[in-house]
């Protein structure tokens, strides 16, 4: 039988120091000051010993705030966070590593909320809870990428849920299934992969355009460092790697960040949404407060993050149309297109050689024009007045169906003089679904693999 020890069986001296020896090993506070380290959201930091995390959220309408993780059993109350009086809350905890899940518990007037970090950089899944991630602690092998030039771009769409997929696959497939089939893109001479939306999102399964948590990687894909891998490994084989970005909207579903604080008007999402007829979008009432400083460094912050410390290449930045207008036909929201200038402003400051995409579908020279001309700053935009005439003259029957004028013209657009301001492509994910279907499939429905529709 194994013998086991209690207190009683030890010395005064030795239960002294084995008391010792636990609370050397427990989080300790900082004396509940306010934190002196940058950072929103979980900060690992290594100096001075010892090490641990910052912990720092923004809740402007919180009485208290308070984290509660695996690193003190969920206790609700031992660790408060400090108010700084401008909105945000922070405490340094020592012992606290990547990998260590939490919440904040953010007390109000009427209720006490257990939310999942606003900036939580891994969850355990939607409705998980938040994970310290260490991102320092990744080896790059090929720290000395360079994009290809823009105007040699090939550019792959992907969907990673069912590009690496084994046949009548059950489960989405990940990072590492692509990862697996980077040489296959290689021989097709693909050097750029558009990423379809890989941020958390419900349920596992989803083009993506509906995410939860904007700082977190989708848990049915992978993890941080499986990113990171890809990335690495795309870069060893000459291939540049973008992400799609959703800020038109947020959620709607499993998100953490309405309500966020407690505080809303008019029944609406709180301190990141706006509160009126503007938080209106076609896929829910979440639009972004563009307005606001603290969602406008959040969204900005965001685009930055995935380029530094993922060192992506680039990045579709979805629906524009929605960040700068209402609706379709509906008033402009001038702070969407200062938000869309700084974030391009940043990018060029810091990131210069990568590339800001937009899709806004309104075929608007402005929003590739610089920002200093008064445009949005984007390097290109996607060109779907390219699609329609070559897909229709593609799969026309007969020869005096096609317009050859139509195409011409297709070929010969562009904006402000430059033909590489464009994204031209002949299918994406929109143009391939909604009722219709592959080029191949679309030439000679029930035959796509015939040389006829392949040719």
């Amino acid at each position: 039988m194994t013998q086991r020890y209690t207190p009683s069986l030890l010395s005064p001296t030795a239960a002294k120091v084995a008391l010792a020896f636990v609370l050397a090993l427990a989080p300790s506070l900082s004396a509940f000051a306010q934190s002196a380290r940058p950072g929103i959201g979980a900060t690992p930091y290594f100096t001075p010993v010892p090490a641990g995390t910052t912990f720092r959220v923004w809740a402007p309408n919180a009485t208290a705030v308070r984290v509660a993780g695996t690193f003190n059993t969920w206790n609700a109350t031992s660790h408060p966070l400090v108010s700084e009086g401008n909105g945000y809350w922070s405490l340094d905890v020592n012992f606290v590593y990547a990998g260590a899940q939490y919440k904040y518990v953010i007390t109000t007037a009427t209720s006490t909320l257990w939310k999942n970090d606003a900036r939580a950089r891994a969850v355990t899944s939607s409705v998980g809870n938040s994970v310290i991630v260490n991102h320092a602690a990744f080896a790059w092998q090929t720290p000395s990428f360079a994009i290809p030039s823009w105007n040699k771009l090939v550019v792959y769409e992907l969907h990673l849920g069912t590009f690496g997929q084994t046949p009548k696959g059950s489960v989405p497939a990940n990072f590492d299934q692509a990862r697996a089939k980077l040489d296959y893109l290689a021989e097709l001479g693909v050097n750029a992969v558009q990423i379809m939306p890989f941020c958390e999102f419900p349920l596992g399964v989803s083009w993506g355009y509906n995410g939860s948590h904007p700082w977190a990687v989708e848990t049915a894909y992978g993890s941080p460092t499986d990113v990171k891998e890809f990335v690495d490994a795309a870069h060893a084989r000459g291939i540049a790697v973008f992400s799609d970005l959703v800020f038109n909207h947020l959620g709607p579903n499993d998100l953490d960040l309405w309500q966020y604080d407690g505080w809303s008007q008019n029944s609406g999402g709180g301190i990141f949404f706006y509160q009126d007829s503007r938080a209106v979008t076609p896929w829910g009432n979440t639009r972004p407060n563009y307005s606001r400083n603290e969602v406008r460094s959040y969204i900005r912050d965001n685009v930055m993050y995935w380029l530094e410390d993922f060192r992506l290449d680039g990045h579709r930045m979805d629906g524009t149309k929605y960040i700068r207008k209402v609706d379709q036909f509906g008033p402009d929201i001038p702070e969407g297109w200062s938000l869309l200038q700084w974030i391009n402003d940043s990018v060029d400051a810091t990131q210069g050689s990568k590339i800001s995409i937009c899709e806004d579908l309104d075929n608007n020279a402005w929003l590739t024009k610089t920002t200093g001309a008064g445009g949005a700053g984007f390097d290109a935009q996607w060109d779907a007045q390219f699609y329609w005439p070559v897909r229709s003259n593609l799969i026309a029957a007969n020869d005096a169906d096609r317009d050859m004028n139509a195409i011409r013209g297709a070929i010969l657009a562009n904006y402000n003089s430059d033909a590489f301001e464009r994204i031209i492509y002949t299918e994406s994910h929109d143009e391939v679904a909604n009722g219709q279907s592959r080029m191949p499939e679309a030439i000679w429905p029930g035959n796509a693999s015939s040389l006829y529709s392949k040719k």
